[in-house]
């Protein structure tokens, strides 16, 4: 069985440094709200429901359970969660709805990174024997993978600040981002380093969010929204844990899922990739063979706002946006986990087949 599934509704949050005067419920709910807003859907109503979020983030075993509180889970719901970006329990609920027990489906992650240092926080999904009592940080990482692209002649300081201007611009426009327009790549340049080649520029906010997104199959897309946003082909794959026994100047785990999701059948107009670290848009680039001409991260991306499991959502979420909007045809999503793009999921979202073609 193969249902056509698409997104039909998306909201988040306006992304901050610090929400220190929200819980993790008060920062879901009224995303939660405002999703379900766009469709005329009552909660009741929704088939499926999946999250996706961080026991480590919230300090605290099965905090997930506590959001459910904004979902409203009385009367009993069928619910479920990853620990892990929502755009990995996006996938969970697009599996369910192929196999036709429900038709509707909810989608939601929040993350709060300013509680503490996520730095040191995201140290803990390293090998708990060889690396995590060095305690590398996640940027300290992220540096050993833009200093071996360096090495290979295959992009260079400037080129790394030239991407973060380029997204913070496109972030201008996007009311829900927490940074903004930024200085040149010569003012940039003349920063200090957070972890060398790396410096602030390179790096993602600290931020506190939460986004969502209602899927639906068939004529029940139809229903719910003019022009859904169909998931076309949606994969993910895994690389090797350790990063010394991979190339960190490549990515194959994402030109895999792009291949299974059917990324490369056809032109794209624009893509969302989630790639904290300006590095890192460099390898997802030369790993899907992106043609200069496509527009990437029109929305800021996650150099803009990082919600950590939530941003690779948003990405979905953003493509879709593009779609229901008209400004694009056929976009691509990603979203990462782990170090040095561990793990990376691609989904490749369409808009409805005009009549008028053959």
């Amino acid at each position: 069985m193969n249902r056509d599934v698409a997104v039909v509704a998306f909201a988040q949050t306006s992304h901050t440094r610090r929400s220190d005067q929200l819980s993790e419920v008060e920062l879901v709910m009224p995303v939660l709200h405002g999703v379900l807003k766009q469709t005329g859907l009552k909660a009741n109503q929704i088939g499926f429901t999946c999250s996706g979020s961080s026991d480590y983030l919230a300090g605290r075993a099965f905090s997930f359970t506590m959001a459910l509180d904004g979902v409203g889970a009385w009367p009993p719901i069928s619910e479920s969660h990853v620990e892990m970006d929502g755009a990995w329990a996006l996938y969970e609920a697009w599996v369910k709805l192929q196999t036709g027990e429900a038709d509707t489906a909810l989608v939601y992650s929040y993350g709060k990174s300013s509680p503490g240092s996520v730095r040191d926080v995201l140290t803990r999904q390293l090998d708990p024997y060889t690396l995590a009592p060095l305690w590398p940080d996640a940027v300290a990482l992220a540096a050993l993978q833009a200093q071996a692209l360096i090495d290979a002649g295959l992009t260079d300081e400037a080129a790394l600040a030239e991407t973060a201007v380029r997204s913070r611009r496109a972030a201008a426009t996007n009311p829900h981002s927490q940074l903004r327009a930024s200085a040149d790549v010569a003012e940039l340049l003349r920063g200090p380093y957070e972890v060398a080649p790396l410096r602030r520029h390179d790096c993602p906010p600290i931020s506190d969010g939460a986004a969502a997104v209602v899927l639906a199959a068939g004529d029940a897309a139809r229903a719910l929204h003019a022009n859904p946003a169909w998931i076309r082909g949606i994969d993910h794959r895994i690389e090797a844990h350790q990063p010394g026994v991979r190339s960190l100047t490549d990515s194959p785990s994402t030109r895999t899922a792009a291949t299974e999701a059917g990324a490369f059948d056809a032109p794209l107009d624009a893509a969302e990739l989630h790639a904290p670290f300006t590095s890192q848009e460099i390898v997802l680039r030369r790993a899907l063979g992106l043609a200069p001409e496509v527009p990437v991260n029109l929305s800021g991306g996650a150099l803009a706002a990082n919600p950590v499991m939530a941003a690779g959502l948003i990405r979905i979420g953003e493509a879709a946006a593009l779609i229901h909007s008209g400004r694009a045809q056929r976009v691509l999503a990603h979203a990462t986990s782990g170090p040095c793009l561990q793990q990376n999921l691609v989904a490749v979202l369409e808009a409805e087949a005009r009549k008028d073609s053959a």
